[in-house]
């Protein structure tokens, strides 16, 4: 009887697999593409280098204004200003608040996807904004704050955070609306979008900060915030209803008729069997929509909310540091990145995760 040795299986070859693989698949799979990843390559020597010369090599990080002695770029301003870019007129020794409400909110985003029950996630969606505006804000024992006092950061991140949360059913709602048999309901919804979207954002923040006031009764105090969530939640709304009707567009009318012969009543049809397929394909856009409105949060300053970016043009009009304003607008444009480029990989993420796809 043959005996048999037990050999150990030899490695593939480099060009079958590993980084190797991966260059000659992705830059230079022909002729094409091996030009332009060269000439990519060519301006990112150009481009780089000095870039991060600038930005980390020959930067300034710690030390006063008048030792400043580098050419690169001179932290120092965003090291000096950074509660200001963060937390605006915030109280500091009342830092601890809002700190604690961006852990809360990490918290609930972490477990809202690992959770399935459905009431446990109505709890969270009711309880979060409670917890969170009674600890930015004040109340039950704790001291008030006055939203004046609100900015930075802090101010652009709840400005979003409730637009995006209170303009999403509302959008849903219209969508459904638009979609109506009903020729009252229809109107109406139609009347909104249309109007809503053929207006820029800037007039409904002009209009909620000066005509909505005239609406309630004569010396009532209505908080400018207020009137500025009001107005960019309508402002997305219609935006979210629009994208939502297109998803709605894009389900096959077998499965209206399947909830129909179900004998399913019309709203556990839309809320069992079509809401969430349309949501489903319309995650990229929703979440387009969503990106767009946490940049146009920078347009609260015409009202008089400084936000992060209206905190740079502030701190730099500080007459011992003149002259900073690149610095403000590179820390910036790299806050707003990382946080939308989140977003973004989150709802990537989630779309993984809601894909019914087999292949």
């Amino acid at each position: 009887m043959a005996i048999y040795e037990k050999q150990q299986a030899r490695p593939a070859p480099l060009g079958a697999k590993g980084i190797i693989h991966w260059v000659k698949e992705n830059l230079f799979s022909s002729i094409i593409s091996s030009i332009l990843t060269l000439v990519s390559l060519y301006f990112l020597y150009l481009i780089l280098p000095p870039l991060l010369d600038w930005m980390i090599f020959d930067a300034t990080w710690s030390g006063t204004k008048e030792e400043i002695t580098k050419s690169g770029a001179r932290w120092i301003f965003i090291i000096e200003k950074f509660n200001q870019f963060i937390y605006g007129f915030y109280p500091e020794e009342l830092y601890w608040r809002p700190n604690l409400a961006l852990v809360i909110f990490v918290t609930y985003v972490i477990a809202f996807r690992k959770i399935h029950n459905i009431k446990v996630k109505a709890f969270i969606i009711i309880s979060f904004p409670i917890i969170c505006y009674t600890l930015v804000a004040g109340g039950f024992g704790l001291e008030t704050v006055e939203t004046s006092k609100w900015g930075g950061l802090l101010l652009t991140i709840i400005v979003a955070s409730v637009g995006i949360i209170a303009s999403f059913p509302i959008g849903i709602i219209f969508a459904l609306g638009r979609q109506s048999n009903m020729p009252i309901i229809k109107t109406i919804s139609v009347i909104y979008i249309e109007f809503i979207r053929g207006v820029p954002l800037i007039t409904l923040l002009f209009m909620s900060s000066v005509i909505l006031p005239l609406f309630f009764p004569e010396g009532m105090d209505f908080d400018k915030l207020l009137r500025a969530l009001i107005g960019i939640t309508l402002f997305q709304a219609a935006y979210i209803a629009e994208v939502v009707r297109g998803g709605l567009q894009a389900i096959p009318k077998g499965q209206y008729e399947a909830a129909d012969a179900l004998g399913l009543t019309y709203w556990k049809k839309m809320g069992l069997v079509i809401l969430p397929q349309a949501l489903k394909i319309s995650i990229p856009n929703i979440v387009g929509s969503f990106i767009s409105l946490f940049k146009d949060t920078t347009l609260i300053l015409i009202i008089g909310l400084f936000d992060i970016l209206a905190m740079v043009t502030l701190t730099n009009s500080d007459t011992n540091w003149l002259g900073f304003e690149t610095e403000g607008y590179v820390f910036v444009t790299m806050i707003y990145w990382v946080i939308c480029f989140s977003m973004s990989k989150y709802a990537k993420s989630i779309e993984i995760k809601f894909n019914t796809d087999r292949k």
